[in-house]
């Protein structure tokens, strides 16, 4: 298996030590700084992806990054692509409350499609969709109307 060696500076080394010690990164960064001390000591790469349990490619893109820029980006996750909360915390309380609220009357409990049509009613929720309404009250594990 090829092997291409990596040298760590005195900085990286400490850097990704400090990785290594301290329990406050995920999993795979950890893994990640694994990686580089195992390069920088001169491991075989058949033995690195044995001992940690990662594929070829893992490794391979690991190298790579260090070598492209350095051990931060080596290590950290990089930002992921992806959209952006549409509604913020104050509009998803805003329904979580008026789904605790009493409902309509004749009623029991809440429909989704009545609580849409009362969340469309206040002020800067005129573009909530049903859909919407659900996701909200699902993430935060609520029956509308009960409680």
């Amino acid at each position: 298996m090829r092997q291409t060696e990596l040298h760590l500076s005195e900085g990286d080394r400490e850097t990704v030590d400090a990785v290594r010690s301290k329990g406050l990164h995920h999993s795979r960064e950890v893994n990640r700084a694994h990686m580089l001390a195992c390069l920088d000591a001169g491991i075989p790469e058949a033995q690195i992806l044995a001992v940690l349990g990662v594929g070829r490619a893992a490794l391979w893109r690991t190298r790579a990054a260090y070598l492209q820029g350095g051990v931060e980006l080596a290590v950290a996750d990089v930002a992921r692509s992806g959209r952006p909360c549409q509604y913020d915390i104050d509009v998803e309380a805003r329904v979580t409350a008026l789904a605790c609220s009493a409902a309509p009357t004749e009623r029991k409990r809440w429909t989704l499609a009545e609580l849409e049509a009362a969340a469309r009613r206040e002020p800067g929720l005129d573009r909530l969709s049903r859909e919407t309404v659900r996701r909200m009250l699902k993430k935060k594990i609520s029956s509308p109307g009960e409680g």
